[in-house]
C-alpha cells in the first residue's frame, strides 16, 4: 500500500470525513476539498492530525455539526489530540500528623548532620508554616524541646538494638579510639549474621568521650561497659581492634580464659575484701571477650616492611630518587594552583596525593603517575622545575606498583563490611601469596621483592595460618570450602577438624533425647552402648556439604551443624575498618563551629546517623 492510499484510509476513519473529499498527499500534509462550502475550496491538514479541519467545521459550520446526533462533546474530545490533564494539588494534599512532622524534621537534621539550631531558623520555620498538619497550624518547637525529642528517639533506638541483640546468639564487635579537636572518643560497632536470611547486620554501639590517658585498664573498662550496657557480655564471640599496644595489653590482661569458667570446689571458707572487690581501680574486676587483631592493619604493616627492605637493599638509591621526584610533583601540584591547572590541562586528570590515614593511597598515587607516558611526565617535570624521571626509575615505579597490586586488592577485600566474614581471611592470604609469587618472572629490578612480601605475610600472620577458628570459618563458607587449600594433608586435617566439630554439636543435640523407655533396673540398660548414629550423621553431613555445588550462604540451611559452626566463627569481621566509618561521620558533626556541642549529644547524633534510625523508621 502506497503512502497516499494509507493516508486516505486513515483519513476515512475520521467521523467527519464525509464533509470532505480526499484529494492528495504531499510529504506530511494532505489536501482535501470542503463539501459544505460553495465552490471546490481546498484545505490542507497534517497526516496525523485533523485539528485544522475540525477548527474549520466548528467555526464555519457549527449549526450543521450541532444538528448531528453524533456531534457531542465526547466525540469532539476524541477527535482532538489528547491534552495533559491539569492536577489540582490543593484538594489532594495529604496532611501529616504532628508526630510524623516531628520525626521528619528530626530525620532531616540528623541525616544531613545539621546543627540543632536549624529548627529555630526563620527560613526553616517559613517552610514548616506551609505544611498542613491535620487542619491546624504546626507547633514549632524550640531547640530545647527538639533536643528532648531527640533524646527520646535515641532511647527508642537503644531499645530496638537491645531487642535485636536478644534474638541473636553470636555477635562480634570492633573498637578503636579517635582523636579530633583535642578530644578522644572510643568508637564501637556490632556485627552479626541473621540466622534465617544470612544477611550481615551492623550497628554503632558507642562513640563516647574518653578522658585522660589511653591506658590498657581504661580501654578495657570502657569496652566492658559498652558490652554490659547492651547485654552482650555472654554473646560477643570476638572483639576486633588494631595492633596498638594499649589494646593488645588490655585484652591480654583482662581477657576471660577457659580456666576462669571452671568452678573449683573448696570446703574451706574464703574471706573476700569487699572494698577491694568494689573498687574501680582494682584490676581483674571485668573480663573481655576473645581478641582479634585487625587483618587490614597487619597487611598495612607489610607495606612498611617492604619500605624498610627497599631502604636497606641495593635498590635503595633508585627507590629514594624515584619516590623523591614523585613527592616533589605531589607537593607542587598540591600547593600551587597554577601547577594543578597545568596537570589538569596536560593529563586531563588530577594527581593523587598520598594520605597517611588511607592505607592504599601511596600505591594509588604511584599508579596514577605510572599511567602517564614517560615523555609527557618529563614534560610536566620540566615545567615544574623538577628533575626528570630516568628510564630506570620509571621502570622501577611500574614494577613496584605491579608487585604491590595484589596486596592492595586484598586490603580492599578485608576492609569490607556487608559481605565480609572472618572466613575470608585465610583464602585471601593464600591467594595473595600465590599471585605475588607468580609475578617474579616478569620483574627485572624488583625480582626479589615478591619473596620479601610473602615472607612478611607468613611472619605477620603466623599465628593465624593454622588457627582453628580461622580454618573452621573458612571451610564453612560455601564459597570456599576446601578449594583454597593446596596441600592434600592440610585438606584432610581441616576436614577431620570440621567433622569433629560437627560430632560435638551432634552429641549435644542428641543428649536430651537419649531417655529410654526401659526401666532403670532393666538388664538391657546393663548392656547399653553408646550409639554411633551421631558420628555417622556428622560425617555424612560434612561429606554432603563438601560435595554440594552451591556457593551461596543459603546453602547452609540444608546442613544445620555446618550452619551453627559458620554462624559462630564467621560473625566477626576480619578487620576493624568498620569502626572507622562512624568516625568519618563524627568528623562532619564535630566541626569547629559546633565546639559547644556536648560529648553526650555528639555521641547520640553520630550513632543515630550511622544506624540510619530515622531513615529505617520512615521506611517502615
Amino acid at each position: 500500500m502506497s503512502d497516499s492510499a494509507e493516508a486516505r484510509a486513515c483519513f476515512m476513519k475520521w467521523k467527519y470525513s464525509r464533509h470532505f473529499t480526499f484529494l492528495k498527499q504531499a510529504d506530511k500534509n494532505i489536501t482535501v476539498i470542503r463539501k459544505l462550502c460553495p465552490g471546490e475550496k481546498k484545505l490542507s491538514a497534517a497526516v496525523n492530525s485533523t485539528s485544522n479541519l475540525l477548527k474549520h467545521l466548528t467555526r464555519q459550520h457549527r449549526q450543521s455539526l450541532l444538528s448531528e446526533p453524533s456531534s457531542s462533546s465526547t466525540d469532539n474530545t476524541a477527535a482532538t489530540p489528547a491534552k495533559q490533564t491539569k492536577l489540582d494539588f490543593t484538594s489532594a494534599t495529604q496532611k501529616v500528623s504532628e508526630g510524623e512532622l516531628k520525626k521528619m524534621i528530626a530525620g532531616y537534621v540528623v541525616e544531613e548532620m545539621l546543627p540543632l539550631r536549624t529548627v529555630e531558623s526563620l527560613s526553616f520555620r517559613c517552610i514548616l508554616n506551609k505544611i498542613p498538619v491535620c487542619g491546624k497550624k504546626a507547633a514549632l518547637h524550640d531547640r530545647k524541646m527538639f533536643s528532648a525529642y531527640l533524646d527520646k528517639c535515641y532511647a527508642d533506638m537503644e531499645m530496638e538494638l537491645k531487642e535485636t541483640f536478644e534474638s541473636l546468639e553470636y555477635i562480634s564487635t570492633t573498637a578503636d579510639i579517635w582523636t579530633s579537636h583535642n578530644k578522644s572518643f572510643l568508637g564501637m560497632t556490632a556485627h552479626w549474621i541473621d540466622p534465617s536470611t544470612f544477611v550481615r547486620g551492623h550497628a554503632a554501639l558507642a562513640c563516647k568521650r574518653v578522658r585522660g590517658r589511653h591506658t590498657h585498664d581504661v580501654i578495657g573498662n570502657e569496652i566492658e561497659q559498652v558490652h554490659s550496657a547492651y547485654g552482650l557480655n555472654s554473646k560477643v564471640t570476638t572483639t576486633v581492634t588494631d595492633n596498638r599496644s594499649n589494646f593488645i595489653k588490655a585484652f591480654r590482661m583482662f581477657q576471660k580464659s577457659d580456666s576462669d569458667e571452671e568452678l573449683e570446689e573448696d570446703d574451706e571458707v574464703t574471706f573476700i575484701d569487699v572494698e577491694q572487690t568494689l573498687s574501680t581501680k582494682s584490676e581483674g574486676q571485668f573480663s573481655l571477650p576473645p581478641h582479634l587483631r585487625c587483618a587490614s592493619h597487619t597487611l598495612n604493616l607489610i607495606f612498611h616492611d617492604v619500605e624498610k627492605w627497599l631502604q636497606a637493599n641495593e635498590a635503595k638509591f633508585i627507590y629514594r630518587s624515584a619516590t623523591s621526584k614523585c613527592s616533589a610533583m605531589w607537593t607542587k601540584a598540591n600547593r600551587s594552583s597554577v601547577a594543578s591547572e597545568l596537570v589538569d590541562n596536560f593529563f586531563m586528570k588530577k594527581l593523587i596525593v598520598p594520605v597517611s590515614t588511607r592505607w592504599n593511597s601511596f600505591h594509588h598515587a604511584l599508579s596514577r603517575i605510572t599511567d602517564i607516558p614517560l615523555a609527557e611526565l618529563n614534560t610536566v617535570c620540566t615545567q615544574f622545575g623538577i628533575k626528570c624521571f630516568t628510564d630506570r626509575e620509571y621502570l622501577f615505579l611500574k614494577e613496584y606498583c605491579i608487585v604491590l597490586k595484589p596486596l592492595t586488592v586484598a586490603l580492599d577485600i578485608l576492609q569490607g563490611e556487608e559481605n565480609c566474614y572472618f572466613g575470608i581471611l585465610l583464602p585471601t592470604l593464600e591467594i595473595l601469596i600465590s599471585r605475588t609469587l607468580a609475578l617474579q618472572d616478569e620483574l627485572k629490578l624488583t625480582a626479589s621483592l615478591p619473596d620479601i612480601i610473602v615472607k612478611a605475610i607468613k611472619v605477620r600472620f603466623s599465628s593465624m595460618m593454622d588457627n582453628k577458628e580461622a580454618l573452621l570459618a573458612a571451610v564453612t563458607l560455601p564459597k570456599f570450602k576446601l578449594r583454597w587449600i593446596r596441600e592434600e594433608e592440610k585438606k584432610d586435617m581441616v576436614r577431620a577438624m570440621l567433622t569433629t566439630e560437627c560430632r560435638g554439636l551432634s552429641l549435644e543435640d542428641q543428649q536430651p533425647a537419649q531417655d529410654h523407655k526401659n526401666p532403670a533396673n532393666s538388664t538391657d540398660d546393663f548392656f547399653s552402648f553408646e550409639e554411633d548414629d551421631c558420628t555417622y550423621s556428622a560425617e555424612t553431613e560434612v561429606m554432603e556439604y563438601l560435595k554440594y555445588a552451591g556457593s551461596e550462604l543459603g546453602v547452609l540451611s540444608q546442613f544445620p551443624r555446618i550452619k551453627a559452626i559458620s554462624l559462630r566463627y564467621n560473625t566477626a569481621t576480619p578487620s576493624s575498618a568498620p569502626v572507622e566509618r562512624p568516625f568519618s561521620l563524627g568528623n562532619l558533626v564535630l566541626t569547629p563551629r559546633r565546639n559547644r556541642l556536648s560529648s553526650e549529644r555528639f555521641e547520640r547524633l553520630t550513632l543515630m546517623r550511622y544506624n540510619n534510625f530515622f531513615k529505617n523508621n520512615t521506611a517502615k
